[in-house]
């Protein structure tokens, strides 16, 4: 895909994409190191939201803290990605995720407390403010052992395909976890999984970007331009989204008598987006980078329409499925635009504030899906996941009329 990146591919590199950037030395170590941390990172949100109910028998406090723990993720992301630019992977990795399994050892506890609702959102933002930008570290690194190689736009679609195939497994093994044995479990499953992950993609020191202290250092305000706050702003959007669904999918499923179901029912999306992103990654694509954002925006929007007439389980999937089309290639254009502008020293910030804009769009869109759907059911959480994507378009827009701050340089 040269035109992603605006670089030139060689035919061999054209014609194996993925299968050059596995035989990057190093590459097939920590992808799949960082693997078992994508799925503990897919279940966590959505398991706190499971626990949280199970105890309180209220989705509004239930959004509200998974709303605090979003939040925390959002602000605290990139203070850390800072600190991992200037001392490394290697040594910030582990304190962070010691840091993030003490916090969700002390949630689970005030849980199974009945605590009140303060102390619950305070620890919810303990976990969320430590919790490892595991896919902005990997990001980082394809970048480090590729940057400007012509293969990296096939990288960030390897990227977002573990991404896809992370929250295939992580909802449908919470939500069966949950639903047959127990949320608090679950809880512990996410965080276990997460540790395990991240201190494998720790160890893993040869590709990781070196760091930058006792070098001269890049401004954080780089980032601070109109392009870039747009694209943070489509991600707050896809947030909002993400947030509005994982409330809603639930409260359909338990409504319905299928509880059981929520966990699958929400794994479709993601499934349909794994899909998407393999052929998405096997295609050269000629329409600009910021054209194709756009277009696949505006295809998320439209294909959230049929969500609002839904009225079983099996109409449910069928309209679950149609957005997922549109996911896989929004993460690995947002990547590619973003690596395509900005200086390795500030990379893991940049990638670590486009998670931050989802993670505060989860935050919000999960609180207000929460008290929408204690109030007036499901149906209304599914409008709110549409309009979010119609700020997301919104926002695309901008990007693609922004002018590179890299034109001719590359």
């Amino acid at each position: 895909m040269p035109v992603l990146s605006g670089r030139i591919r060689t035919p061999e590199r054209q014609q194996s994409g993925y299968s050059a950037v596995l035989r990057t030395p190093g590459a097939w170590k920590f992808y799949l190191a960082a693997a078992p941390a994508r799925i503990g990172i897919a279940m966590t949100g959505l398991g706190i939201v499971w626990m949280v109910h199970g105890s309180t028998g209220s989705y509004a406090v239930a959004g509200t803290v998974t709303g605090g723990f979003a939040v925390a993720e959002a602000v605290g992301g990139p203070q850390v990605a800072k600190l991992i630019d200037r001392y490394g992977q290697s040594r910030m990795l582990p304190i962070t995720l010691l840091l993030h399994a003490s916090a969700m050892a002390l949630l689970i506890a005030l849980t199974l407390a009945a605590s009140p609702l303060w102390m619950l959102v305070l620890a919810g933002v303990l976990a969320g403010g430590s919790l490892p930008q595991i896919g902005a570290q990997t990001a980082a690194r394809w970048s480090h052992v590729l940057r400007g190689d012509p293969v990296i736009s096939s990288a960030f679609a390897l990227e977002s395909l573990g991404t896809g195939l992370a929250f295939l497994v992580g909802p449908a093994l919470i939500g069966t976890v949950s639903a047959l044995v127990s949320p608090v479990v679950g809880s512990v499953l996410a965080t276990s999984l997460l540790l395990a992950g991240g201190f494998s993609l720790a160890v893993q020191r040869s590709t990781a970007p070196p760091a930058t202290a006792g070098r001269p250092q890049v401004s954080s305000e780089r980032l601070l331009h109109r392009g870039f706050l747009a694209m943070v702003g489509a991600t707050v959007g896809v947030g909002l989204f993400f947030g509005s669904m994982q409330v809603s999918v639930t409260a359909f499923a338990v409504g319905r008598g299928s509880a059981s179901l929520a966990g699958p029912l929400y794994s479709i999306t993601s499934l349909i987006s794994l899909i998407a992103g393999f052929v998405y990654g096997t295609r050269r694509w000629r329409l600009p980078a910021r054209m194709q954002f756009v277009a696949a925006m505006a295809i998320l929007s439209v294909t959230c329409v049929p969500l609002l007439f839904v009225d079983s389980p099996l109409g449910l999937a069928f309209a679950l499925a149609l957005p997922g089309l549109a996911l896989a290639p929004i993460q690995v254009l947002s990547s590619v635009l973003v690596e395509s502008e900005v200086e390795p020293a500030i990379l893991t910030q940049a990638f670590t504030w486009l998670n931050s804009g989802s993670a505060a769009g989860i935050a919000l869109g999960a609180a207000i899906a929460g008290r929408a759907v204690d109030t007036h059911g499901p149906r209304l959480g599914f409008a709110q996941a549409l309009l979010a994507t119609l700020l997301a378009a919104t926002m695309a827009i901008v990007v693609a009329r922004t002018r590179s701050r890299t034109a001719g340089q590359r």
